[in-house]
């Protein structure tokens, strides 16, 4: 029986195209045949070098045999072992489709020969025309985030092959991505929040729907997906425990929250409270919204999206997202008192840190609010035994700044001068 080659046991040759190849053991077939990996040169004082890099890139690697499958064949598997238990069908889908980019590009290499700039490569072609339908004004470029979440997939897929010892490492690391570049969130002002509510006033089929809404803020799966059994009547709570999807096949999509702080319960305004009770009088299906033509179906969020886009236009506001009206709902909240704790349990988020990043916008407000209260509270305390305080800070402060003013010019002229000389 032939004696097992260790890793990083290695070999050169020269070749009889006139070259010098080098090649050490990076792992071994399941009948023990090993793998090798190779790097050439034109000479043998190149080929050192090389080799030395080569066995540093592979120190305490063991390739299996499954490392020759190409990128395609892993994903696939990827999907089946990985991710299709732990995934909603929603995001699956989502993957799915950038699994699909990614294969476009560079599906058909083996797995361990993918390299950094193999990577770049393929990120910079789907960023470019990664779109299937034309845009009017990107043409086919995808958006940053899009092209983000491409590159987050594959990372964690390149990181499942590293642990299953298919490549040494990860050839997404240091490659170049977009950066975050989300769209500003539009919120409907006070005055065109009251404008939407008159007018889904004039929607008798729409009104209760677009009401809790503004007055709950939960996500569009969210509202509707909701069942007459997460109605608690006799304590005037909302359980939130499902997302209503997509229709595939003509049967509506049900699958869990986005997260597991999205399985919540709210306790609902007087006003959507009586709603949903006067709603329930006439209630034919476990829905709490049906579909309109489908009722053993929950509402279709394209068609909501489409009566909110008719609503707004009639009513000459902006045209804001669906999404729009849960960040409507939150910086109201926040402006009129609720605190960030509170609210982040409304909407479902993991923390209130991440509610207060979310809604910077308000917040700053209400610091500078915050700031001129208590500016006002000191004073009405010491009244005048304030004023001489702050007049001598101000002073101060004066006096400062304009020692900075003429420090900064003689620095000026210093560096002036300086130039001058060379």
């Amino acid at each position: 029986m032939a004696k097992r080659r260790t890793n990083g046991e290695g070999t050169i040759r020269k070749r009889k195209d006139g070259r010098w190849e080098g090649a050490i053991v990076v792992g071994h077939k399941n009948d023990g045949k090993p793998i090798t990996k190779s790097v050439f040169a034109k000479t043998q004082k190149e080929l050192i070098p090389k080799m030395l890099r080569l066995r540093e890139d592979y120190l305490g690697v063991e390739l299996t045999e499954e490392s020759n499958m190409t990128l395609r064949e892993w994903i696939d598997k990827w999907f089946k072992e990985y991710a299709s238990s732990t995934l909603r069908p929603s995001t699956l889908r989502g993957y799915r489709g950038y699994a699909d980019l990614i294969c476009g590009q560079i599906g058909h290499k083996q797995v361990k020969l993918i390299t950094t700039a193999d990577v770049q490569r393929a990120y910079n072609a789907i960023k470019r025309t990664g779109r299937k339908h034309k845009h009017p004004v990107y043409g086919n470029e995808l958006s940053d985030s899009v092209t983000r979440s491409v590159h987050m997939l594959l990372h964690q897929i390149m990181d499942a092959a590293v642990a299953e010892h298919l490549t040494a490492s990860n050839p997404t690391n240091g490659t170049v991505i977009p950066k975050r570049n989300y769209k500003d969130k539009q919120i409907l002002n006070e005055t065109q929040f009251e404008i939407f509510m008159d007018a889904i006033e004039k929607e008798p089929l729409w009104y209760d729907f677009f009401y809790t809404e503004m007055t709950t803020g939960l996500r569009q799966g969210e509202l509707c997906g909701l069942k007459w059994e997460d109605f608690d009547e006799s304590r005037g709570i909302l359980k939130v425990t499902r997302s209503a999807g997509k229709s595939i096949s003509g049967v509506r999509e049900i699958g869990e929250t986005k997260t597991n702080a999205g399985k919540r319960n709210i306790i609902l305004p007087a006003s959507t409270y009586r709603i949903l009770c006067e709603r329930k009088k006439s209630a034919i299906t476990e829905w709490i919204f049906p579909h309109l033509t489908k009722p053993e179906q929950p509402m279709s969020a394209s068609t909501a999206y489409h009566k909110m886009k008719d609503i707004l236009e009639k009513a000459e506001l902006p045209n804001v997202r669906f999404h729009d009206l849960r960040h409507t709902f939150a910086t109201h909240a926040l402006i009129s008192g609720v605190d960030a704790k509170s609210l982040s349990g409304i909407l479902g988020h993991t923390n209130a840190s991440f509610t207060l990043d979310t809604y910077t916008h308000v917040t700053n407000d209400m610091q500078k609010n915050a700031a001129a209260v208590v500016g006002d509270f000191l004073e009405d305390i010491f009244g005048k035994e304030l004023k001489p305080w702050l007049e001598e800070e101000k002073t101060e402060k004066e006096q400062s700044d304009s020692e900075q003013m003429e420090d900064g010019k003689e620095d000026t002229l210093s560096d002036t001068v300086t130039m001058e000389l060379l």
